[in-house]
């Protein structure tokens, strides 16, 4: 499944690397825009969830969304032939 994790740091001077390095266990990770990822990855979002909290604060926000291959916008077209290699399921 693909999915799309957005996010709001809200701590000034926190060093986020860890999360970061957590998105991109998932092995396929597509980071175009400044607080968006989209991963291809077997958990859910869930899952990811779990993961992903505990290398945030408690005044961040999160959001994650399965995604499907019906989508738009204005983007690089490095960003646009990512997404057409993609399986989604």
């Amino acid at each position: 499944m693909m999915l799309l994790i957005s996010y709001d740091l809200n701590t000034p001077g926190r060093n986020y690397s860890s999360l970061y390095e957590e998105i991109k266990k998932a092995g396929t990770w597509w980071h175009h825009l400044d607080s968006t990822w989209i991963i291809s990855t077997d958990l859910g979002p869930d899952e990811w969830q779990k993961r992903l909290y505990q290398h945030m604060d408690e005044n961040d926000y999160l959001l994650i969304i399965e995604i499907c291959d019906n989508y738009e916008g204005w983007l690089p077209p490095s960003a646009w032939e990512w997404l057409k290699t993609q399986n989604f399921r």
